[in-house]
């Protein structure tokens, strides 16, 4: 690998955004910031599954399990940004992917996850 790819790479990563799927990444404290101004340009979209989301998550989060996902595709706005998350990543980024392939191009994935959510004590709905 040449070192103007590997600048290239890193410029990207340090940018904040996931080369192999191109998901950009919003922060927690972005996410909650554009929450409680009641952003109407956002569509904050859970992945995991019922029983998860019922325990807690993120406010005014919507549930579309990443199982589930295929059906629910046209429920979502496609003008609007989507930020996605799960527990970890692995559902959120996989559920990105099947967006992009969708038409969706406003996607962003929340840092951490439902993790940093909870871990960071940012407000939870049941």
């Amino acid at each position: 690998m040449s070192v103007r790819v590997t600048v290239m790479l890193l410029a990207i990563l340090l940018a904040g955004e996931s080369f192999a799927d191109e998901t950009a990444t919003i922060a927690p404290a972005a996410l909650l910031k554009r929450i409680t101004s009641k952003d109407d340009s956002l569509v904050v979209l859970d992945v995991r599954t019922p029983e998860e989301f019922a325990a807690g998550h993120v406010p005014s989060a919507l549930n579309i399990p990443y199982t589930y996902l295929p059906a629910g595709i046209a429920g979502l706005p496609a003008n609007k940004d989507v930020v996605l998350y799960c527990a970890t990543g692995i559902r959120a980024e996989r559920a990105a992917t099947r967006l992009r392939e969708n038409g969706f191009t406003r996607l962003l994935h929340l840092e951490g996850d439902m993790t940093s959510w909870v871990d960071s004590k940012r407000p939870i709905e049941k």
